[in-house]
């Protein structure tokens, strides 16, 4: 986006969308390259000011961009001038369900977005859990929380997020990009996420109980697993130690030193024993 723009269209963004526009054209084709798009369909959250939407529909088959400024809207239409094979949707994405989403699509598709940073955990999970024909989500997003995102258990960043999204995906981070990038500036940097879905990744045996398993294992981060599945699942300690054992972990562990995989049998085994 040539920074000539602002000035064109009298832009004057509102602070509650969390707007920080994506200015540097090498960067944009970098992340449509992350993404790996060639031929496909994308679905772009926060089209903003048209920037990475042009990039996107010039190498996707298809791409539909939610915006939910209005504002935007004669930004918009003038910057995809041409650009047909872009539907642009002027409206929250979160007030619309999955399904219609989806249904836009037609069939699988990837998510590509410059998203503000305070709707990064519930775009990610919504689509992460609903997206049945989703392929990937490639994110640029707030630094600290692409790191929480691509952790590895035993660390501080670690923690739910990172155990729901990486039992079903994986993880990278392409990209780490300098809040000078972005107009206006924010007070962080920032980082391109790539989420690769593999829904078969682990066999989970309950999707509802491995969430379950998940939130109370970090409701308390500094109680052991045996308390929180205690308080979570009204179990006596000797019942949930003895559920441990079952699955090889240590008495004294808690929720941050677990991996995906032995949150998958843990789960699994609660499921069980319920059953």
């Amino acid at each position: 986006m040539n920074d000539d723009i602002f000035s064109r269209f009298e832009l004057h963004l509102t602070k509650k969308y969390g707007q920080n526009f994506l200015t540097d054209q090498a960067v944009l084709e970098k992340i449509a390259q992350d993404a790996d798009i060639a031929d496909g369909t994308v679905v772009e959250i926060g089209a903003g000011a048209g920037t990475l939407t042009r990039v996107l529909g010039k190498y996707a088959k298809k791409v539909v961009a939610f915006e939910i400024d209005n504002n935007l809207q004669p930004v918009l239409k003038e910057m995809l001038h041409g650009y047909d094979n872009v539907q642009l949707v002027m409206g929250d994405i979160m007030r619309y369900d999955t399904a219609q989403v989806e249904a836009m699509c037609g069939g699988s598709y990837s998510v590509v977005a410059n998203i503000p940073y305070y709707i990064t955990t519930p775009i990610v999970m919504k689509f992460v859990e609903e997206g049945k024909n989703l392929v990937s989500l490639t994110l640029t997003i707030q630094k600290e929380v692409a790191e929480r995102l691509a952790a590895h258990c035993g660390t501080k960043q670690y923690g739910a997020i990172t155990v729901a999204v990486n039992a079903v995906a994986d993880v990278e981070i392409t990209q780490i990009l300098p809040r000078t990038l972005f107009r206006p500036q924010p007070n962080v940097d920032s980082a391109v996420v790539k989420i690769t879905m593999r829904r078969n990744k682990f066999d989970i045996d309950d999707r509802a109980m491995f969430r379950k398993t998940v939130k109370t294992a970090f409701s308390m981060r500094r109680k052991t697993l045996v308390n929180n599945l205690c308080n979570g699942f009204a179990l006596t300690k000797e019942k949930a130690a003895e559920i441990l054992q079952t699955c090889n972990l240590p008495i004294n562990c808690r929720g941050e030193q677990l991996s995906p995989q032995q949150f998958v049998l843990l789960a699994n085994c609660l499921y069980r024993q319920q059953g």
